[in-house]
């Protein structure tokens, strides 16, 4: 075996350095956001601690592992010696779902923290098959879906969750959040070296840290109570949950179907904006990784789905290749299983690591437009649109939730803020976003017949749930699927009129 991975791309090269601290980063943010979760919902620190983290770390730190593996394989095979690992981590939309919307209701209904977190374990589960599935379906998706709509979705969510939040991070705390985007700017852009050749991600966290302790940014309390949580815990199999989760599952499985295939979607997309860089990665094999390690981590009593990431594009203009991949992956098993996961925030600010990631959503961003026609740059901007409503919608309704008040969706729309429309918009964001642009590429190339068909595919998934719905379920988003029904319609009446003026309308 190791015979086959002579050559290739090397397991590691100066430019990795760039890509494992933002990698590395942004991975931990979202292990420890997903383990803070857990903790503000109450869950004891033996089960969140003892079992949840390690398990979680193989589902993790495996997959950059075996990603990294996978792009040693592709750059042999291809003969290339520049190949960028695809980044891997936790699903960011499914811990907060997982932990308020399945844990923390089956405590509520039950007082006992096993049997919820035994539900939390069998969603997980259930998010992995489904994921399994996609993998082998998502070829075909990437055959009948246009790459504008897939990466035009991408960049949807590249500047709405990977860019927004840490855009309000930087600005928040601006004297460090700006000192490190504009060293991350000059060294990635323009490209100039920074002192001692450090790399310019190193360089602008260690410049932010330095920036943070010096202005008593940081706690130096928080570090000793950090060490609290110092400790071998390895993970352990948690098969005898199963029985009890999936006594309490049924009523969570209406969100679990969608958020999975939300997951293989996006897994999808971002091998597709690999593609588009030049790497073409075996789908089914690659898509594996998110979806075994899923199950395996639910298993080892994770109730959290991973996922490919965004930015291959990003990491990869960086100069990362392999290197990042397999050491972030290695960080953070040994981070888990020795207690440390905590730890690093209390040293290094998180203000000076979120630039990276407005870094990446503008390199994605950019990719979409760089790699589509002109002509059909209106569909991809198009398909901004349902992430950007989903985006505001779940800031929206957390603001309310915070201040205690009511949601109150006609006194809003007084309000001029439509926010039933922008849910109905957002249900399904990913997907919508490259049903829309798909639809809207078909007309600008005049192939209206093709283009009718897809609308009527958007409405009869719109009809069941899976888009454009709060839940799966039978004529749960009739009112949109009727709208598509319509868009159909007034497709194949501009098929037959002035037919003279149309371009292979019947031919895909």
């Amino acid at each position: 075996m190791f015979k086959k991975l002579v050559g290739g791309t090397p397991w590691w090269v100066k430019g990795d350095l760039n890509g494992f601290f933002g990698l590395f980063s942004n991975v931990l943010t979202n292990f420890l956001a997903a383990t803070g979760l857990l903790l503000v919902i109450g869950m004891p620190n033996n089960i969140v601690f003892g079992s949840i983290v390690p398990g979680t770390a193989i589902a993790v730190g495996f997959g950059g592992i075996i990603l990294a593996l996978q792009a040693k394989q592709l750059s042999i095979r291809s003969k290339k010696s520049d190949v960028t690992a695809m980044p891997y981590g936790l699903s960011v939309p499914h811990y907060f779902v997982v932990a308020f919307g399945v844990i923390a209701v089956v405590f509520a209904a039950t007082g006992d923290w096993t049997v919820a977190w035994a539900a939390g374990v069998v969603w997980n589960f259930i998010q992995g098959i489904i994921m399994a599935t996609g993998a082998f379906v998502g070829i075909y998706i990437k055959k009948y879906i246009p790459r504008a709509a897939m990466l035009g979705a991408l960049a949807g969510l590249a500047i709405t969750y990977i860019a927004m939040n840490p855009a309000g991070q930087v600005f928040t705390t601006p004297y460090i959040g700006l000192t490190s985007l504009a060293i991350i700017f000059v060294g990635w852009f323009a490209l100039k070296k920074m002192p001692f050749n450090i790399p310019a991600g190193a360089f602008a966290i260690m410049i932010g840290t330095i920036l943070a302790w010096v202005t008593g940014y940081m706690d130096p309390q928080a570090v000793g109570t950090s060490l609290s949580n110092v400790g071998l815990s390895l993970p352990n199999l948690a098969i005898n949950l199963f029985g009890r989760g999936f006594a309490q599952i049924a009523p969570f499985l209406p969100a679990a179907i969608p958020l999975a295939i939300y997951d293989f979607m996006e897994s999808l997309d971002n091998l597709e904006s690999a593609e588009a860089s030049g790497e073409s990665y075996n789908v089914p094999k690659a898509m594996m990784v998110p979806a075994g390690l899923t199950i395996l981590g639910s298993f080892l009593g994770s109730p959290f789905p991973t996922i490919i990431y965004i930015g291959h594009p990003g990491w990869k203009s960086t100069g990362a290749r392999i290197g990042y991949s397999w050491v972030t992956g290695v960080a953070i098993l040994l981070l888990a299983f020795l207690g440390f996961m905590n730890f690093i925030l209390t040293i290094i600010p998180l203000v000076a690591l979120l630039p990276i990631l407005m870094y990446i959503g503008m390199v994605i961003t950019t990719q979409a437009f760089a790699t589509t026609e002109k002509k059909h740059m209106p569909a991809v901007a198009l398909s901004f649109i349902p992430l950007i409503a989903g985006f505001v919608t779940l800031n929206i309704k957390n603001a309310i939730a915070a201040s205690g008040g009511t949601l109150d969706y006609q006194a809003l729309a007084n309000t001029g803020i439509p926010l039933l429309g922008w849910e109905r918009l957002a249900a399904g964001d990913i997907l919508v976003g490259m049903m829309l642009a798909t639809i809207v590429i078909f007309i600008i190339d005049k192939k209206y017949l093709v283009s009718a068909v897809y609308a009527l595919i958007t409405a009869v998934l719109a009809f069941f749930g899976f888009l454009h719905a709060p839940q799966i379920g039978f004529a749960t988003g009739w009112q949109v699927a009727l709208g598509y029904v319509a868009v159909a319609l007034v497709l194949v009446i501009m098929n037959f009129y002035r037919k003279h003026e149309n371009v292979e309308s019947e031919n895909h």
